[in-house]
């Protein structure tokens, strides 16, 4: 069997990925689908934090069993949904129900191989299962768990005002899960074409194209009536847009960091205590909100159908995927592995 793997920046190679039985505990899956995550994008260009080459890629999954090597309600055939997270369910962390930031998380396709492959094994436990949700739903599970738990971290409620920085597939992601509790959102983005997509496919009336060169404070205020959002969520993962969010909330708030980047962040301390701001990090998602996840996706209320823009064969990753990923139209790619 053969794999997929970026060796270094910007250059995959097929590979040997010779595959053991499953241990106890264990399940095979055949892959059927991968999401390409922004993840996936920074490590292709160089610029993913906690991560080593050459690596197989692939941690948005949704994956066929064909055989299992332990009890569970589940069965060969079924269609599911991959959590990616390895967690010592001993750690501190884990101990606490927080698996998604683990001391010893292992996340695959960035701390260890992941799914750009035919099979893969994995923890049964770690397997999530629908009985409706199609396979190119299932493969955006874990995206959309990474707005759901942002959301959860702000314990946002309809009274708040909210601004989400960055419309990615992150961005949206935390806007899917936003319009469950509050209708008072705006988001912002240097790209007028995301902001279209916002308006036309998730019914946004507030959008901010931003311009370095008009007054930006100004220009947040004025979807909210002339005062600064309760709450930000920043997914842009820029250092910038990061360090602004301390001067644009509103005293009281909560800022929410759902990107990363490689380097330090800092504010100014006198502001901070004077508005006391409420700042969190947020990461990955448990297993429970990637099950709730997929319980919205089942009874539609999450629409996943406008996500999808391109379709690669796993064959396709060396020759295609930096000019898929460099395409202004991307939104979201899927990697198909049937047949």
């Amino acid at each position: 069997m053969s794999a997929i793997s970026l060796d270094t920046p910007g250059h995959f190679t097929t590979v040997p990925a010779p595959l053991s039985e499953p241990s106890i505990g264990e399940a095979r899956v055949r892959i059927r689908r991968i999401g390409v995550c922004g993840t996936d994008i920074h490590a292709f260009h160089g610029r993913q934090p906690f991560f080593e080459y050459p690596r197989i890629l692939g941690h948005e999954l949704a994956a066929e069993i064909i055989s299992l090597n332990g009890d569970s309600e589940l069965s060969i055939g079924d269609l599911v949904s991959v959590e990616p997270y390895l967690n010592n369910p001993n750690s501190p962390a884990s101990k606490l129900g927080k698996t998604n930031c683990c001391e010893d998380l292992q996340v695959l396709g960035v701390h260890c191989d992941g799914g750009m492959r035919p099979e893969i094994n994995i923890p049964i436990e770690k397997l999530l299962p629908s009985t409706s949700a199609s396979a190119d739903q299932l493969a955006l599970v874990e995206m959309l768990g990474i707005g759901r738990h942002a959301v959860g971290r702000s314990q946002v409620n309809e009274a708040d005002s909210v601004l989400i920085l960055g419309a990615g597939p992150i961005g949206l992601s935390i806007l899917t899960f936003l319009q469950l509790h509050t209708s008072d959102i705006a988001v912002a983005d240097l790209s007028e074409s995301r902001l279209a997509f916002c308006r036309d496919g998730f019914g946004v009336e507030k959008t901010i194209q931003v311009n370095p060169e008009n007054d930006l404070e100004q220009s947040l205020r004025e979807p909210f009536g002339g005062k600064l959002p309760t709450v930000i969520f920043d997914a842009t993962g820029s250092q910038h847009s990061m360090a602004a969010t301390f001067p644009w909330i509103a005293h009281g708030g909560r800022i929410v960091l759902v990107g990363l980047f490689q380097g330090e962040l800092s504010f100014d301390d006198p502001n901070f205590h004077r508005r006391e701001i409420s700042l969190l990090a947020s990461r990955n998602a448990t297993n429970a909100e990637l099950h709730d996840v997929i319980t919205q996706i089942e009874n539609g209320r999450i629409d996943t159908s406008p996500w999808i823009t391109h379709r690669l064969a796993l064959g396709d990753i060396p020759n295609k995927f930096g000019k898929t990923v460099a395409d202004a139209t991307l939104r979201k790619a899927i990697i198909e592995l049937d047949g």
